[in-house]
């Protein structure tokens, strides 16, 4: 389950949820944006920090970016737990780097949505879950054009994906990373009840 084996020193879990956060909190939109001329990404559209928002900016090659190296961040810190200390520290830093993205602190705790972050952190931990989430968005998205339902769904059905195909050791991991997903989404459900969440592309 989403604890830390106790045969894991104390110290060595501490510091792979500190590095998990830190690494997370790495606010790669707005050092992109930044570093390209294009503003402060928070004074822009909606001013999330994501590369949805950066999207906004036009610049496509920096909304990439931004997507690979948000999602790259919960990965990578999944794979360095894992390879100092098993699974369940690999769960751990995967949760504490998608918390460092959310509540960053160099940021006054206000980050990004985790989507990105979410789907690293899922491809890391259990590729063929990861793959499948990031079908689900792209499914969604395609139908709907409507980036926020596809990241709710997505993130909705990695529980269930776990629950029949596996690990079931990562179920609770994932209901928390959705119910932070959601939670981060809260306007944008808003929005989507009352028919005016905008659309991909407008």
């Amino acid at each position: 389950m989403f604890l830390p084996e106790l045969t894991t020193p104390p110290l060595l879990l501490a510091l792979i949820g500190i590095g998990g956060y830190l690494l997370g909190s790495i606010p790669f939109g707005i050092v992109i944006t930044r570093a390209l001329g294009l503003g402060d990404l928070r004074k822009i559209g909606s001013g999330n920090i994501g590369a949805t928002n950066v999207l906004r900016t036009g610049h496509k090659g920096a909304a990439l970016a931004t997507l690979l190296l948000d999602a790259g961040k919960g990965g990578i810190a999944v794979l360095i737990a894992r390879a100092l200390a098993g699974e369940d520290a690999a769960q751990l830093a995967g949760f504490t780097a998608f918390l460092g993205h959310l509540y960053p602190v160099w940021l006054g705790f206000r980050g990004g949505k985790g989507v990105a972050t979410f789907l690293g952190t899922l491809l890391a931990l259990s590729w063929p879950i990861g793959l499948m989430c990031c079908a689900t968005w792209l499914v969604v998205v395609a139908l709907t054009r409507i980036s926020s339902a596809s990241a709710l769904i997505a993130s909705l059905a990695a529980a269930p994906y776990l629950w029949f195909i596996g690990p079931r050791s990562m179920i609770v991991l994932a209901l928390a990373l959705a119910a932070l997903v959601w939670i981060r989404h809260a306007s944008n459900i808003r929005r989507l009840v009352n028919g005016t969440e905008p659309r991909v592309g407008r």
